[in-house]
């Protein structure tokens, strides 16, 4: 007779065996995510250059979070941080038109830029925080970038001595590379007098300012008017919106235009676009017709518009002798500015643009900032 232990041994083991393989698929199902996991879809924190004066237009440097209120798109926002210094390296960009109309400024322009580049990028490294850099780009026709980020003064006041308007010579030597773009220009009536002002703009935030982090600034003399830019006004202050810059704008009238050789070409006709010869890709050609130049343009609105809505600074230069001036007051302003940061009550995962107000408590002061962001 079997002994009824062993007759149950199967039964017993069977049961055990089912009993482990339920344990088993329970370990191998996600544990539930616990809250901490929540902070991958949160809102990114919004990073705010503001710039705050009193009614007689100075500085004011002493405030804090408590002295402000800041809503988005209506609703009410907690303000993390506000304060004057930051470790977040600055990033700055000079945009300088070199067309025609400017050239009797051109002199005087190079010397106030050069002091600006001292101011913003000190010869002691002691003075640089880790990772401040700066970039220059002319434009006329074409727009060339003369030096890419560096914490340089030597290499960007070397390019400012050497900057002058695009040679003719070279573009015509550029063959077939820049067909198309001259073809364009030409229909826009900018082969020889383009001002690419809005390609400048566009280029600048889309393809350097972008991808970096920190505190960014453009700087732009011009006399605001566009000839043969491939971008329109909005396309340009989009990207800059969407590379969490600020546009301060140097407005100068500048000269009836001249003949062209009038003014020096840049090293004689050689150098290269970006990168090598050409240009910068994509620029020139107003295909979509938004920058060809017309008599009823307000340039001085028009750079008025730029700095608005970035939360920069629009100046006037009445006359070539202010440069100097004008470049101080940015410096001055750019090392004044406070950073504020808040995370947005609510996520969006689509990229939507969001309307900022930020209002200081105190109605004798003026606040500067960005009109809105783009979500990432």
């Amino acid at each position: 007779m079997r002994n009824p232990s062993t007759q149950c041994f199967p039964v017993l083991a069977l049961a055990l065996a089912l009993s482990c393989a339920a344990a088993a698929g329970q370990t191998q199902q996600p544990a539930a995510q616990p809250p901490a996991a929540a902070g991958k879809v949160q809102a990114r924190e919004v990073n705010l250059p503001v710039t705050v004066r009193d009614k007689r237009g100075a500085l004011v440097t002493n405030l804090t979070a408590a002295d402000f209120t800041l809503t988005e798109d209506g609703r009410p926002q907690t303000i993390k941080s506000f304060a004057r210094e930051s470790d977040l390296p600055f990033l700055s960009g000079l945009l300088v038109d070199t067309s025609r109309t400017e050239s009797g400024a051109m002199e005087a322009e190079r010397k106030a830029a050069e002091k600006f580049v001292d101011q913003i990028l000190p010869g002691d490294s002691k003075s640089t925080k880790p990772g401040d850099q700066a970039f220059l780009i002319h434009f006329d026709r074409e727009v060339e970038l003369l030096e890419d980020f560096t914490n340089s003064r030597d290499k960007l006041d070397r390019e400012l001595e050497q900057m002058g308007s695009t040679s003719a010579e070279r573009s015509a030597r550029q063959g077939p590379e820049t067909t198309g773009d001259d073809t364009g220009r030409s229909q826009g009536g900018s082969s020889q007098n383009g001002r690419q002002l809005y390609d400048a703009i566009y280029l600048a935030s889309d393809e350097l300012m972008k991808p970096k982090d920190g505190r960014k600034a453009l700087i732009l003399f011009s006399n605001g008017v566009d000839r043969g830019s491939t971008e329109t006004l909005n396309e340009a202050l989009d990207a800059a919106e969407r590379a969490n810059l600020s546009v301060y704008t140097i407005y100068f009238k500048g000269e009836e235009e001249r003949s062209e050789s009038s003014f020096p070409s840049r090293r004689g006709g050689m150098g290269g676009g970006y990168p090598g010869g050409g240009g910068w890709p994509g620029s020139g050609g107003g295909r979509r017709g938004g920058g060809e130049e017309k008599s009823s343009v307000d340039g001085l609105k028009i750079m008025q518009e730029i700095a608005t809505r970035t939360g920069g600074r629009y100046l006037e230069a009445k006359k070539k002798e202010n440069l100097e001036e004008m470049y101080n007051q940015i410096a001055e302003e750019l090392h004044g500015q406070y950073l504020l940061t808040y995370t947005p009550d609510q996520v969006d995962k689509d990229g939507g643009y969001h309307k900022i107000a930020l209002k200081p408590k105190n109605p004798d002061l003026t606040v500067v900032t960005r009109a809105g962001y783009y979500a990432q």
